[in-house]
């Protein structure tokens, strides 16, 4: 058994306010005492402060300590209570995990089933912190003692009845290293298709939106259903691609999060089973020296149909992927992917995070986690990015 410490618990509670901290380690301080842990939350403008120390006093000394304690009260208009208590002398080991909750609107239902599910595991949430209120809701919970896979699978079921997303990640140094993120375009970074927007200028939508929605369910081999719709567009001017380009939209959140990503120094990816002549606008417009598309074949300015060079397909986007982690010296469990489409799914499965967004139920099934809200940035949650510190730091490059 585990030899037990006494000490005591000094826990100061109230409005916070400038110099309370520095005034319960100066008692502290002063009166001898040897620090073993402390923690401290502001919660709504009010502030909780334990202090952990070893209890080693003689009854006047402790009762002095006590007194000292006492007069913060009165000069900071706090509650302090000191308690004995025994504590292992070295702490027992613990699995933790990071449990992400996003949604447009979270009820205190939808919360208190995300809890009650961690208890219903013997898990024991250490931390509860707010990520963002706008324009999504997001909280980030610290949870102890309960296995990472077995806690991923129960709240998939509350994810599901309550409508949320919830993501479940290792509290691992891994998290906190991610420096490749590499994104699918079209209906990712984009809110478009952009095959189905020249197939308009075709006439062959129907016929290319059918391919498409096969293609991403997982029907139909992506390759061969590219070449498919590719060949419907033979015969159109290749100005179509440049009038394409100067309409596509970008999903809301997207130049938010490429923003911060590089602000934090990520590096940052383009990958797309569409075509270079959208993509390599996007990358130039958004500053990126990374993406790959597939080029369509233009002979005497018009578009024949067929596509040059390497297809860029399911097994083509994973590739892309470790290309660019060796070129960027970044192990793969230091990346993160994020796309919506069967042709994602071996590119998600090789990043150390694979994030379906808005994503066909296959990809969602398949992922490590997944972002149902319509806004890009809202991935920045899930790597532990508060909403107030992107924020600050566009405030700080743009002052007002």
């Amino acid at each position: 058994m585990a030899e037990k410490l006494r000490t005591l618990r000094v826990r100061c509670s109230g409005h916070d306010r400038p110099g309370i901290t520095a005034s319960v380690l100066d008692v502290l301080a002063a009166h001898g005492a040897a620090l073993r842990d402390m923690e401290q939350l502001v919660v709504g403008g009010r502030l909780t402060l334990d202090v952990i120390v070893d209890d080693t006093f003689t009854t006047d000394s402790k009762n002095a300590l006590i007194a000292a304690c006492q007069t913060l009260e009165t000069t900071h208009g706090v509650t302090v209570s000191i308690e004995a208590e025994e504590i292992a002398e070295q702490p027992v080991k613990r699995s933790r995990s990071v449990v992400t909750v996003i949604a447009q609107t979270l009820s205190a239902a939808a919360l208190a089933a995300v809890t009650r599910a961690i208890a219903d595991l013997n898990g024991n949430i250490d931390r509860v912190f707010q990520l963002a209120r706008y324009p999504v809701m997001a909280y980030e919970f610290t949870v102890a003692d309960a296995d990472n896979q077995t806690l991923r699978t129960a709240l998939v079921e509350v994810s599901q009845q309550w409508q949320i997303d919830i993501a479940v990640q290792p509290q691992k140094l891994e998290r906190r290293a991610k420096r490749l993120v590499i994104l699918d375009v079209d209906s990712t970074l984009i809110q478009d298709e952009v095959i189905e927007l020249l197939a308009d200028h075709a006439g062959v939508r129907a016929e290319v939106e059918a391919i498409t929605r096969r293609a991403m369910e997982g029907e139909l081999d992506f390759a061969a259903s590219l070449r498919q719709r590719v060949a419907l567009l033979k015969g159109l001017p290749a100005t179509v691609l440049d009038t394409v380009a100067d309409t596509v939209r970008y999903t809301p959140g997207a130049r938010t999060f490429i923003r911060t990503l590089k602000r934090l120094g990520f590096t940052v990816a383009l990958v797309s089973g569409g075509f270079t002549a959208i993509t390599d606008r996007l990358a130039s417009d958004l500053g990126l020296s990374h993406a790959y598309a597939n080029t369509l074949t233009v002979v005497d300015g018009i578009i024949t149909g067929e596509l040059t060079g390497e297809i860029i397909d399911r097994a083509g986007k994973a590739a892309v992927l470790r290309r660019i982690a060796v070129a960027e010296h970044i192990p793969l469990e230091q990346t993160v992917a994020v796309g919506d489409g069967a042709n994602d799914l071996d590119m998600l499965a090789v990043a150390g995070l694979g994030i379906a967004f808005n994503a066909k139920p296959v990809v969602r099934e398949h992922a490590d986690t997944a972002v149902s809200v319509p806004y890009l940035d809202a991935i920045l949650f899930l790597l532990g990015i508060r909403r107030d510190e992107v924020e600050d730091a566009d405030m700080a490059d743009n002052p007002q």
